[in-house]
């Protein structure tokens, strides 16, 4: 039981540390690094596209699953609802292309979006990414804004009495994608 309740600390705890100053593979210390190149690295570490990136085998990035799209998962918290994670991409209609980078980094550290509306529980803002610096907040927004949009459109939140699956997390068809290249 110790075990497993370490284990679950740990991996927050392995998030924030990674904040702070650090070495790149190359031996350059992160003031090398642009804003885009520090949030597409906190954005890997931080398990970003394990809940805005549809679930599969094919690689992030392919046709079958475009980075940070969207999921195709429910994310079911009783007594709210169920919450699909969005497109994250610089889409305009459907992801965070109307947003400014500033709004961005709110949503990261505060979970507050730009229409003032907080985000759900589903995204971990409180108990980790309120402790990003501004500067680290900041960094994820230029990368987010800096890759490929996709427009996908997830489905809206449902509230409380539209829950009627017990499971925490559910896959769903997924919307306005194109087919993966060999047409299946």
């Amino acid at each position: 039981m110790f075990r497993i309740a370490a284990s679950l600390l740990a991996v927050p705890a392995l998030i924030l540390s990674a904040c702070g100053p650090t070495t790149s593979s190359e031996g350059q210390s992160d003031a090398s690094q642009t804003p885009v190149e520090r949030g597409q690295y906190l954005v890997s570490i931080s398990g970003c596209h394990d809940c805005h990136t549809v679930r599969g085998t094919e690689p992030i990035g392919s046709a079958a699953r475009p980075n940070l799209a969207g999921s195709d998962s429910e994310l079911h918290i009783k007594g709210l609802g169920v919450f699909v994670p969005p497109n994250i991409t610089p889409d305009r209609e459907t992801g965070l292309g109307g947003w400014t980078e500033e709004q961005i980094a709110d949503a990261i550290q505060k979970g507050l979006r730009p229409d003032g509306r907080i985000l759900s529980p589903a995204m971990p803002w409180e108990p980790l990414y309120s402790h990003f610096t501004r500067e680290d907040a900041l960094a994820v927004a230029a990368y987010l804004k800096s890759i490929p949009a996709v427009h996908n459109r997830t489905p809206d939140p449902r509230g409380p009495d539209d829950t009627d699956d017990p499971a925490f997390l559910k896959t769903v068809p997924r919307r306005d994608l194109p087919p993966p290249p060999d047409g299946k």
